[in-house]
Protein backbone atom coordinates (compact mmCIF):
# COMPACT_ATOMS: atom_id res chain seq x y z
CA UNK A 1 0.00 0.00 0.00
CA UNK A 2 1.40 3.44 -0.94
CA UNK A 3 2.05 6.22 1.93
CA UNK A 4 -0.29 9.16 2.24
CA UNK A 5 1.61 11.91 0.50
CA UNK A 6 -0.91 14.51 1.17
CA UNK A 7 -2.94 15.39 4.53
CA UNK A 8 -6.47 15.49 5.06
CA UNK A 9 -8.79 17.84 6.32
CA UNK A 10 -12.47 16.98 6.44
CA UNK A 11 -14.97 19.75 7.88
CA UNK A 12 -16.91 18.57 11.17
CA UNK A 13 -19.96 18.61 8.50
CA UNK A 14 -18.71 16.24 6.14
CA UNK A 15 -17.64 14.20 8.36
CA UNK A 16 -20.87 13.61 10.51
CA UNK A 17 -22.33 12.94 7.45
CA UNK A 18 -19.50 10.15 6.30
CA UNK A 19 -20.68 8.91 10.22
CA UNK A 20 -24.28 8.60 9.52
CA UNK A 21 -23.81 6.50 6.22
CA UNK A 22 -25.02 3.11 5.91
CA UNK A 23 -22.00 0.96 6.81
CA UNK A 24 -20.98 -0.82 3.36
CA UNK A 25 -21.19 2.90 2.25
CA UNK A 26 -19.08 4.43 4.47
CA UNK A 27 -16.14 1.93 4.03
CA UNK A 28 -16.08 2.65 0.30
CA UNK A 29 -16.13 6.69 1.45
CA UNK A 30 -13.34 5.67 3.69
CA UNK A 31 -11.24 3.41 1.11
CA UNK A 32 -11.81 6.22 -1.46
CA UNK A 33 -10.56 9.21 1.05
CA UNK A 34 -7.35 6.61 1.56
CA UNK A 35 -6.76 6.45 -2.36
CA UNK A 36 -7.42 10.58 -2.79
CA UNK A 37 -5.07 11.25 -0.10
CA UNK A 38 -1.97 8.81 -1.99
CA UNK A 39 -2.99 10.36 -5.62
CA UNK A 40 -4.77 13.13 -5.51
CA UNK A 41 -5.07 13.44 -8.98
CA UNK A 42 -7.14 10.26 -9.26
CA UNK A 43 -10.12 12.47 -9.33
CA UNK A 44 -12.06 14.35 -12.47
CA UNK A 45 -11.01 18.03 -12.48
CA UNK A 46 -14.43 19.48 -12.55
CA UNK A 47 -15.28 22.50 -15.12
CA UNK A 48 -16.30 25.87 -14.58
CA UNK A 49 -17.75 27.55 -11.52
CA UNK A 50 -16.57 24.23 -9.99
CA UNK A 51 -12.91 24.65 -11.93
CA UNK A 52 -9.81 24.81 -9.09
CA UNK A 53 -12.22 21.13 -7.73
CA UNK A 54 -11.65 17.26 -8.60
CA UNK A 55 -14.65 14.46 -7.90
CA UNK A 56 -13.98 11.25 -7.41
CA UNK A 57 -16.88 8.57 -8.00
CA UNK A 58 -17.59 6.02 -5.01
CA UNK A 59 -20.92 4.03 -6.38
CA UNK A 60 -23.50 6.95 -6.80
CA UNK A 61 -21.57 8.89 -4.43
CA UNK A 62 -19.38 11.75 -5.38
CA UNK A 63 -16.84 13.06 -3.01
CA UNK A 64 -15.80 16.89 -4.05
CA UNK A 65 -12.38 18.16 -3.04
CA UNK A 66 -9.77 20.72 -3.28
CA UNK A 67 -5.78 20.26 -3.56
CA UNK A 68 -3.22 22.50 -2.11
CA UNK A 69 -0.14 23.05 -0.85
CA UNK A 70 0.33 19.31 0.40
CA UNK A 71 -3.62 19.03 1.71
CA UNK A 72 -6.38 17.65 0.30
CA UNK A 73 -9.52 19.85 1.54
CA UNK A 74 -12.85 17.78 1.35
CA UNK A 75 -15.16 20.31 0.10
CA UNK A 76 -18.70 18.03 0.20
CA UNK A 77 -20.00 14.21 -0.51
CA UNK A 78 -23.11 12.99 -1.59
CA UNK A 79 -25.44 11.95 -4.17
CA UNK A 80 -24.49 12.14 -7.79
CA UNK A 81 -28.19 13.79 -8.50
CA UNK A 82 -27.43 16.99 -5.96
CA UNK A 83 -23.91 17.08 -4.89
CA UNK A 84 -22.45 19.71 -7.76
CA UNK A 85 -25.57 21.98 -7.22
CA UNK A 86 -24.56 21.65 -3.49
CA UNK A 87 -21.48 22.48 -4.04
CA UNK A 88 -21.71 25.39 -5.84
CA UNK A 89 -23.99 26.67 -3.21
CA UNK A 90 -21.38 25.86 -0.55
CA UNK A 91 -18.21 27.74 -2.18
CA UNK A 92 -20.23 30.54 -2.98
CA UNK A 93 -21.56 31.06 0.63
CA UNK A 94 -20.73 34.20 1.45
CA UNK A 95 -18.60 34.24 4.96
CA UNK A 96 -20.89 36.04 7.40
CA UNK A 97 -18.39 37.55 9.46
CA UNK A 98 -16.36 38.82 6.01
CA UNK A 99 -17.26 42.32 6.11
CA UNK A 100 -16.88 42.76 10.03
CA UNK A 101 -13.32 42.23 9.30
CA UNK A 102 -12.81 45.12 7.10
Amino acid sequence: MKRALYTLRIPHVVADLIRALHPSLKRKIKAALADIVTDPDRGKTLKEELAELRSYKVSRFRIIYRVSHKTVEIIAVGPRAVIYAETFRLINKKDPLEDSRT
